[in-house]
């Protein structure tokens, strides 16, 4: 099954943070941001006289589904990636601006999302760009600063996860 979640930032009241063993569940993190006026305009109009999301057609089947699932994970690693991957993980456990740093169910989630960009490339093959592209919207959300919850904390955790892959040496 898929879950798509939506988190707010900016009000508490009748929302509350998910603990880390929940978030760690979830792929990866993206900030979509607002849409622009002409979009949200069109928003707008779609819920006029119903809701668009009873008109969505299906676009994949159950089977078409498990089939990119197999080939994702025929999608090859070399070693050299596993490593570079393993660097970047083992760089939270041991950063100290973070308290906890990224499980392996959060290696396992870059792994499967680095062999699923890859397929989406038209490659059999992951490269370190796949790794390097995934590492903050997967990782991000996986991690837990030190101190207190501050607003600006997930630009913080963004900058630190990419400093850690910038840090990290990429194979050749």
């Amino acid at each position: 099954f898929m879950v798509i979640a939506t988190q707010n930032p900016f009000e508490f009241e009748g929302t509350y943070v998910l603990p880390e063993s929940k978030l760690d569940r979830f792929l990866l993190r993206i900030s979509m941001g607002n849409p622009s006026r002409e979009a949200e305009r069109e928003v707008l109009a779609s819920h006029r006289v119903g809701e668009p999301v009873e008109q969505l057609p299906s676009v994949v089947d159950h089977e078409q589904i498990l089939h990119l699932q197999r080939r994702v994970r025929e999608v090859r690693v070399d070693p050299s990636i596993e490593e570079y991957l393993l660097d970047i993980v083992h760089a939270t456990r041991d950063c100290d601006q973070l308290h906890v740093g990224v499980s392996t169910r959060g290696a396992i989630s870059l792994y499967r999302a680095a062999q699923s960009h890859a397929l989406i490339d038209g490659r059999g093959f992951v490269v370190p760009d796949d790794v390097k592209r995934l590492a903050v919207p997967v990782l991000s959300h996986r991690v837990i600063t030190q101190g207190f919850f501050q607003a600006n904390e997930r630009r913080e955790v963004e900058a630190i996860i990419q400093r850690l892959v910038d840090e990290t040496v990429t194979p050749v």
